[in-house]
């Protein structure tokens, strides 16, 4: 194994193909504008089309980063301007075009294997000398939205192959999300590994 020393950036970066999860929440909260050619929406800087429907594939992917939070609390999603202030414009550039690249050849491979990925997290780090590394998880369940192709309906949630069953579960329950959290029924742990066994084996063929 080859292992390289880098410091971790302070922002996290989101690949979105799909409009899903917490930029949906946003999104359905935006009011309407106008620029004189026509109304749109605008998230986090991005004009986006008026009428979009839950789980509707983006024209193109989106590059939207979040801050690191703190152990303990959540992320905050922030615009390409915001980004730029933190890790400077050139450089949140470059990192933007490297997640995109990423994210539209691992989803080109996973579509041809009956996955969408509707969304996923990078993270990057720098080495000493300053070059930009991927670090940490890539593509996986617990850093993407998985989708199954055969079953992908635009305009309500989908059902997925990530930990969203387990998401859902603990939302369901009377807990303020302060650890540790409540003991999961294994009926829980069995579905949400099943889901992960089934990605894994349309993905690899194993």
């Amino acid at each position: 194994m080859l292992i390289k020393k880098a410091k971790p950036l302070t922002v996290e970066c989101i690949v979105r193909g799909y409009i899903s999860g917490s930029f949906w929440s946003a999104y359905k909260k935006a009011k309407l504008q106008s620029d004189g050619r026509g109304l749109f929406k605008e998230v986090l800087g991005l004009k986006l089309p008026p009428n979009m429907e839950e789980s509707e594939k983006f024209y193109q992917p989106l590059f939207t980063p979040s801050t690191k939070a703190e152990q303990g609390l959540h992320d905050e999603n922030i615009s390409i301007e915001q980004m730029e202030k933190i890790v400077g414009k050139d450089r949140a550039h470059q990192i933007a075009e490297i997640c995109l690249a990423l994210y539209e050849k691992a989803a080109k491979y996973a579509l041809e294997c009956g996955i969408i990925i509707a969304d996923t997290k990078f993270e990057l780090g720098e080495t000493e000398d300053g070059t930009l590394i991927l670090i940490d998880e890539v593509l996986t369940p617990d850093s993407s939205r998985f989708w199954p192709v055969d079953k992908y309906e635009p305009g309500k949630s989908q059902p997925s192959f990530d930990k969203q069953y387990l998401r859902d579960y603990l939302s369901s329950l009377d807990w303020d999300k302060t650890p540790p959290p409540p003991p999961l029924p294994q009926k829980v742990i069995d579905v949400t590994k099943d889901r992960y066994d089934e990605a894994l084996k349309l993905l690899t063929s194993k």
